[in-house]
Parts: C-alpha cells; sequence; structure tokens
C-alpha cells in the first residue's frame, strides 16, 4: 500500500503529485473494462520510482526511456521516472528501429522501461547500445522506498520534433513549464473534476501527453484510453453519451464525419447526440480546413475549438471556451503566455492585417534542445521563442499562415502561404485532400506545386484545376504542377509531412 511516510516529503514536491492524493478513490483511468484509481496510480509510481532507483538516493535528471503502449502503465512510469527525479523520454512504439537509436543514443538514455511482452522487440537493441532495460512488472513489484525531493526547475521531460526540417531534437521541458501549460489550459478550457475525456493520440507527443492525459489527470478528471484510435470503438463510447470532452486531430474528425454518415440513421443519431451532450470538442496538431469545420458543426451541432501549438511552447494560442470560435483562426493568447508577430526585417509588427513570425513567451516555454546550445540560443530573441510559423491578426485572432520553412512559398515576388491555396482547393468536387509545397523553379523561384487524394472514381488534370481555382485564387497563386497521389505522407501526428510531398515532384 502507498503511504505517505514511505516515500519522503520530497514527493509533494511534484505539484501534479500532491494534487493526486487529494483525489483517492476517484476513477483516473479506464482501460477496456479495467479501472484505475488515482491511488492505484501513486502506489504503482512509487513502486516503479524506487525501482528506478535501485537503491540511490537521486537519478539526478539521469534519462529514462520508455517503450509503452498507453494506459495504465505508461502513466505508472512516467510518474515513476519523475519522482525518481529522472527525466521521461518517452519513445514511438510504432517507430522504425534507426528511428529509436536515434533518441536512444541523442537523449544518451541510461535506461529503458517495457513491458515483458515487448523484451524481444527493442531489448536486444538497448543491449547493443549498453542500456539497462527493466520490465513494467517487475517494477511494479518493488516496495517502495524513500524519494527525492525535487524542485520545479528540474528537467522533467524530454520529447522529440517531428523532424520534418532536420533531425529530430531533443525538447526538455522542466516541472516547472508543464505545470505552467497544464494551468493554463485548465484554466482556459473549464476542466472539472467530472469530466471523462477519450484518448487515443500517440503518447510521445505534447498533444495527448499534456493536453489530454496530464490535463485530465491534474484535474481530477477520468481519461477512458484507447489502443489507437479506431472510429467504431470511440463512437459506440460516443453514442453511450461517455464522454464530457473530446481532443483529436483534424484528420480524425475528417474519418468520424465519414462513418458518422455510413452509419445506420438509428445509431447515427444515438452518435450525433453524444457529440452535441459533450461540453467541449477541441481540433489541434494541423490546421483544420474551415470546409470540416462547418461539416462538423453542421452533422453534429458542435463548433470545434481551435488552438495553436508545438512541442517547444505547448499550446500558445486558443480560439475560446466561451465566446466566438471562428473557423480558420487559432484564437487569442492563452492565459500566461504572450504572444507577437515580428517581420521578416525583425520589427515587432503593431497592429493588424500585417503577416509576421509567431513569437512567444511565458512559463510554459521549453528550457532548452538537448545538447544543443548553439540552435537553443539561436532560436530565441530577447527571451522571445521564434517558432519559424508565420501568422496574421485578423479584427483580434491570430490566423496560421504555415511554417516558414515550408508553408511559405516565395513565387514571382510574392510570399505565399500554402495552407490558404490548400483551403481554396479541397472545395474541388474531385479532392478528398491536398497538400501545396514550393518546388524549386528558375522562372518564379518556387512554383507552386499541389499533391492530392482524389474521391474514387473522380479525375483530375492541371489545366482543368486551375481553371476550376481561377476565379477562387489570384493568378499568381494557382498551381503549375499537380500530382494524383493515392494518400498524402503523414507522420504519427497526422501531419502531413511537406518534405516528403516535395519529393514527389523531384527527377
Amino acid at each position: 500500500m502507498y503511504r505517505r511516510d514511505e516515500v519522503g516529503e520530497g514527493m509533494t514536491t511534484i505539484e501534479l503529485i500532491r494534487r493526486t492524493e487529494s483525489h483517492g478513490e476517484r476513477t483516473a483511468l479506464l482501460c477496456g473494462k479495467r479501472t484505475y484509481t488515482y491511488l492505484d496510480l501513486l502506489e504503482a509510481s512509487a513502486a516503479v520510482a524506487s525501482a528506478l532507483l535501485g537503491g540511490s538516493d537521486d537519478l539526478e535528471e539521469a534519462r529514462i526511456a520508455f517503450f509503452i503502449p498507453a494506459g495504465f502503465d505508461y502513466v505508472a512510469v512516467q510518474w515513476g521516472v519523475w519522482r525518481a527525479g529522472g527525466i521521461a523520454v518517452p519513445l514511438n512504439t510504432a517507430a522504425a528501429e534507426p528511428e529509436i537509436e536515434h533518441v536512444l543514443n541523442d537523449a544518451e538514455v541510461s535506461a529503458l522501461v517495457l513491458p515483458r511482452s515487448l523484451r524481444d522487440r527493442i531489448g536486444p537493441q538497448c543491449d547493443r547500445l549498453g542500456i539497462d532495460v527493466l520490465t513494467v512488472e517487475d517494477a511494479l513489484n518493488v516496495d517502495p522506498t524513500a524519494l527525492p525531493g525535487l524542485s520545479p526547475d528540474r528537467r522533467a521531460m524530454m520529447l522529440y520534433t517531428s523532424g520534418t526540417t532536420s533531425k529530430p531534437k531533443g525538447v526538455v521541458t522542466t516541472h516547472a513549464n508543464n505545470e505552467a501549460q497544464v494551468r493554463s489550459l485548465v484554466e482556459a478550457w473549464g476542466w472539472r473534476s467530472d469530466d471523462h475525456i477519450p484518448l487515443f493520440l500517440p503518447l510521445h507527443h505534447v498533444h495527448g501527453i499534456i493536453n489530454i492525459l496530464t490535463c485530465g489527470l491534474w484535474s481530477g478528471a477520468t481519461v477512458e484510453v484507447f489502443e489507437g484510435f479506431d472510429a467504431d470503438k470511440v463512437l459506440a463510447r460516443v453514442a453511450d453519451g461517455a464522454f464530457t470532452l473530446f481532443m483529436a486531430v483534424p484528420t480524425i474528425y475528417v474519418k468520424l464525419i465519414r462513418a458518422i454518415e455510413e452509419t445506420e440513421l438509428g445509431e447515427r443519431q444515438r452518435i450525433i447526440a453524444g457529440f452535441g451532450g459533450m461540453r467541449l470538442m477541441i481540433s489541434g496538431s494541423a490546421a483544420l480546413p474551415a470546409s470540416d469545420h462547418e461539416h462538423w458543426t453542421d452533422l453534429t451541432g458542435q463548433k470545434l475549438l481551435e488552438r495553436y501549438g508545438m512541442t517547444e511552447i505547448g499550446m500558445g494560442i486558443s480560439n475560446p471556451l466561451d465566446g466566438e470560435r471562428r473557423p480558420g483562426a487559432v484564437g487569442r493568447p492563452l492565459p500566461g503566455v504572450e504572444v507577437r508577430l515580428v517581420s521578416e526585417s525583425g520589427e515587432v509588427i503593431e497592429g493588424e492585417d500585417e503577416p509576421g513570425e509567431i513569437q512567444i513567451r511565458g512559463s510554459a516555454v521549453f528550457l532548452e534542445y538537448w545538447r544543443n546550445p548553439e540552435v537553443t540560443a539561436e532560436s530565441f530573441v530577447d527571451g522571445w521563442f521564434k517558432t519559424g510559423d508565420m501568422a496574421i491578426l485578423e479584427i483580434g485572432y491570430y490566423r496560421i499562415l504555415g511554417r516558414l520553412s515550408v508553408d511559405i512559398i516565395k513565387s514571382g515576388g510574392y510570399k505565399l502561404s500554402a495552407l490558404e491555396i490548400e483551403d481554396a482547393l479541397r472545395q474541388h468536387p474531385a479532392i478528398r485532400e491536398c497538400a501545396v509545397v514550393g518546388v524549386e523553379d528558375d522562372t518564379w523561384g518556387e512554383a507552386v506545386a499541389v499533391a492530392a487524394e482524389i474521391h474514387e472514381g473522380a479525375e483530375l488534370e492541371l489545366d482543368g484545376l486551375r481553371g476550376w481555382a481561377s476565379d477562387k485564387l489570384s493568378k499568381y497563386k494557382l498551381p503549375k504542377l499537380l500530382e494524383v497521389v493515392g494518400a498524402l505522407p503523414r507522420n504519427a501526428m497526422g501531419k502531413v509531412t511537406k518534405p516528403a510531398v516535395r519529393t514527389l515532384f523531384e527527377g
């Protein structure tokens, strides 16, 4: 049994754990038919922490990786790493061996925790790299010992960027960074102890880890864990009226729209009622096309809340819980977050309707890129983090124009937003989804190129697309190249990987 005197006073310096003590026998996690209380998490994480310490007093920010599917064991190990004084490094359980090896080497991981069932999957790789392997089953059987006292400025977690423009970098946050992010979101989105939210997003990204899992457990809510996204299983629980909150990425909302529309009328009505009864639904991690935003509202009656964030800052900007949620915009700065736009010449933009780079300042902004002080220094100016994203302020709300590196196309002297062009082209009756990139061109500097997924039985040619779009886009924004593909390349969060799209037009 968990007892406060067994784990030492220092344990309570992690505010998440301190709050968990008060939630006690409330249901923290629902995993299939099994329920786990907050007390269960405290007991299990104390055992894991003690196993990791192995008799030492403090892990002193050693990097501890874990290769664990979503569920109770994942949380027990994550919390156990934190409570032992380590830095949690969650691995993508769907990653290829070279991707895993990059993280293990770059983070200088000293130990890895996994279920016994996955020992053969990644254990030999760890053995070759000289990394200690501990199974969850063994860790949970260790008797709790005294745990170290931890200050909020301790490094807590290392998440790896998606690597769309370079090798993935380790983004390091402290306990104070994570706490600031959670407090901001709990306030902005009105988290309550009676909330019930599904979790089907990957747990090596900030969206799943912080926005859903940690905010939920901080608030005393119930997080219902799914083994990845399964539309039938999720919709069955929605039809039961199980959830008060729902967070997903745009690709999942598109899949849900299709699934709902293909469902028999009676069940469809139950599903729509389930969505309609939720107090809040959020979309993020990629831009949600305005057409999908409106389609979702027409179908379910729910107006999705869009927000803006990234690994380095957590969430920075959000449409309001109460007030106008504007399709195509990400809203206003979250509590505790400062936002400014900076022109290409480095001048802070005053007023509206002028595009600039988003720069963010606040206590939730990450500490550093691991072992990369030069890039860390280059990423800040006077304490402001340079996101590399372009936006414009329109009637008080920020609208994202895209990544400076991949979504801003310099063509014929113009700076074009790939996201704006994509929104227009998605309205074409043949196009199911598309991605726009700039391709090097001797005449234009960069030519607008579009890769498109099309509906079954449809046809699409460049001349026809240009003619159709001529009254929706200025002439200089019209695509000059077209590639029809079976599926656009995406990462684990469903984001289209623009560098991979650009390769479709090479050669």
